[in-house]
């Protein structure tokens, strides 16, 4: 192991390398419920040569390497389960290339979701990108690894969809270029025309290679930003007032929430409906198209819109502190989920789950569904807070997610970022044909096993 060290030391200097005990223990966890792992060493890279470097090493001597972001998934998706390297991206940080015409960002892969809204904020005002709701902190890279969701998703779908390129470290050493960087100086495109080999990386949650660069798409950012705020008390409206919101094709993001603190939401489902303008007469008619949209639950008394005055700084917040505040409410500040993606038309299934898990487990409850990609499927969260001085309550916690995945899969529903037991459950009830494709490409791409393991194993 010392032999290790200093090869590791030897690529990126000492003050990039580390094995403290200390380090060690923070590496070894994440916010969530599941147990940790120590690695053995943790080495922060700051060019993609010596990232490829780092995986050469370890490759040749055979040592596990788990690329990490800011490790907030709440998953474990970046704990070391089987010790190794944790590789740090977030000295790869720097914003390489903006193209304001063809609206793509180039940036590398420990690049935070703050940071490029901060720079395209001071030099190109007129873009955004789609931001998620965790910590500002998160990258960019782990978020599309992973499908993230943000506030362009019911628009433009999951935030992986929104990549136009990527470059990245194969298991075995090799840096290779995907989409049109791989032809052409443009980041323009991740796969289409050609055949599309960014799904080799995304959603492999670092199983198949290491993402030193991301190109990402842009997107208009206009002037103003409004949202309406519609309550029901009755779940089985809720798809069809989703379905016919998303009927009008101009809102930027929806959300469904429900959650019995503070009381005042109750019993009650919230919809937020998020707009956006270049002018104050577009934001009118958007507003009267959505009111419009659901003047029939008003005149049947069965739904209203809530005033947003108070809340309205909350709302367009981006991303949203509301979850942090959730966690915190049983003191200890923890809280995790199981996120299917699943058909809007099971809405009142999940919220029913959620509330009965709740009572099972004696555990306090949030619910939200992001609708994806205007209304073909949606991201519903099913999510419990918890002390993390309490074991027994994470213990609840922890088996409360459990059994919302196998209702999830039950279903029909996909876990979205899957722990490595949820992994195991999708595997097991995957069609065989499709489990031995996956087994095909991760042993191709990843002969010796070292990338990430104890995700995404398959047995053969």
């Amino acid at each position: 192991m010392s032999d290790i060290l200093k090869s590791l030391i030897d690529i990126v200097g000492e003050k990039g390398v580390s094995n403290a005990p200390e380090e060690l223990w923070f590496y070894s966890r994440d916010p969530g419920v599941l147990a940790p792992h120590r690695p053995d060493f943790v080495v922060a890279p700051k060019t993609t040569e010596q990232v490829q470097k780092i995986v050469q090493l370890a490759n040749r001597e055979k040592i596990p390497v788990v690329p990490m972001g800011n490790g907030m998934s709440l998953a474990g998706l970046v704990i070391p389960l089987k010790g190794g390297i944790v590789m740090d991206m977030k000295r790869m940080n720097k914003i390489l290339e903006v193209n304001p015409m063809a609206r793509y960002a180039v940036v590398e892969g420990g690049t935070s979701q703050g940071a490029l809204k901060a720079y395209l904020e001071e030099h190109h005002p007129r873009l955004r990108h789609s931001i998620p709701d965790s910590p500002s902190v998160t990258t960019i890279a782990a978020n599309v690894s992973l499908h993230g969701q943000g506030r362009l998703t019911n628009q433009y779908g999951f935030n992986s969809d929104m990549v136009s390129g990527l470059e990245v470290v194969l298991p075995t050493g090799e840096i290779c270029l995907i989409g049109s960087p791989s032809i052409g100086p443009y980041w323009i495109s991740k796969g289409p025309t050609m055949p599309d080999l960014s799904g080799l990386f995304l959603g492999w949650l670092g199983c198949t290679g290491v993402i030193t660069k991301v190109g990402l798409k842009l997107y208009p950012n206009k002037k103003i930003r409004e949202a309406e705020l519609f309550v029901t008390d009755r779940v089985d409206l809720i798809p069809e007032i989703l379905y016919k919101l998303t009927d009008l094709e101009l809102l930027e993001d929806i959300n469904v929430w429900f959650q019995p603190k503070p009381f005042m939401f109750l019993g009650n489902y919230q919809i937020t409906i998020f707009y956006t303008g270049s002018t104050e007469a577009e934001i009118d008619f958007k507003r009267k198209m959505i009111w419009d949209c659901l003047q029939e639950y008003m005149d049947s008394k069965d739904g209203g819109f809530m005033g947003t005055y108070y809340m309205k700084e909350a709302l367009l917040q981006m991303p949203g502190r509301n979850v942090a505040a959730f966690a915190d409410v049983p003191r200890g500040g923890g809280f995790e989920y199981s996120g299917p993606i699943a058909p809007i038309e099971h809405f009142p299934q999940y919220a029913a789950k959620v509330v009965e898990l709740a009572a099972k487990y004696d555990v306090l409850y949030a619910s939200t569904a992001r609708l994806i990609s205007g209304g073909h499927s949606m991201m519903y969260s099913i999510s419990f807070a918890f002390n993390r001085n309490d074991p027994a309550m994470m213990d609840r916690v922890e088996k409360a997610l459990d059994e919302a995945t196998v209702f999830a899969l039950e279903m029909g529903g996909i876990p979205w970022k899957p722990n490595f037991k949820e992994q195991k459950m999708l595997l097991e009830k995957m069609e065989p044909n499709a489990r031995n494709l996956l087994l095909m490409i991760k042993k191709n791409l990843d002969p010796q096993g070292i990338m990430n393991p104890g995700n995404w194993e398959v047995n053969s």
